[in-house]
């Protein structure tokens, strides 16, 4: 299996809600069975039943997430030497050819990507377009919503 990129921020919010399930809500939905259990009949028990796949939910995603860390390439953009090329993990200030405004994205790995955080998944057309250009080219970006045409301001190394 090949490494996924992440970010050293992605890692560390996964790292955290990894720390949150297993400290918080594993011990919690525990004593939830635990208490539905001491009210007797499990067949009719509505309580022992949700809280049963409660713990299911939770232990799929604590396994979920142990493998996305196993299986991560963590990526310290600031380490790397910075010559303007993009590359994962830089933030990229863009303007649209067409218009002018300015857009500010930075490519992350796939589970991280919220375009209204403005954060880009390496998967997306735009940051396909992007890897490996450098800062005053001018990039063709094959958009859902058609052809697009961006300048590269600045890529930042942060």
């Amino acid at each position: 299996m090949s490494k996924t990129p992440l970010t050293v921020r992605g890692a560390e919010k996964l790292r955290d809600e990894l720390n949150r399930l297993k400290s918080e809500d594993r011990p919690a939905v525990i004593k939830a069975i635990a208490e539905a259990r001491a009210h007797g009949d499990l067949k009719e028990n509505a309580e022992y039943h949700a809280a049963r796949e409660q713990q299911g939910f939770i232990e799929g995603r604590i396994a979920e997430i142990e493998s996305k860390l196993a299986n991560a390439q963590i990526i310290d953009v600031s380490t790397l030497p910075a010559n303007g090329k993009v590359v994962f993990g830089v933030t990229v200030v863009l303007a649209d050819e067409e218009d002018g405004t300015e857009k500010t994205y930075q490519i992350v790995g796939e589970d991280e990507a919220d375009i209204k955080a403005g954060l880009i998944s390496v998967q997306s057309p735009i940051a396909r377009a992007l890897i490996g250009k450098e800062e005053g080219e001018v990039v063709d970006v094959q958009a859902p919503g058609g052809q697009r045409a961006y300048e590269i301001i600045e890529v930042r190394y942060q």
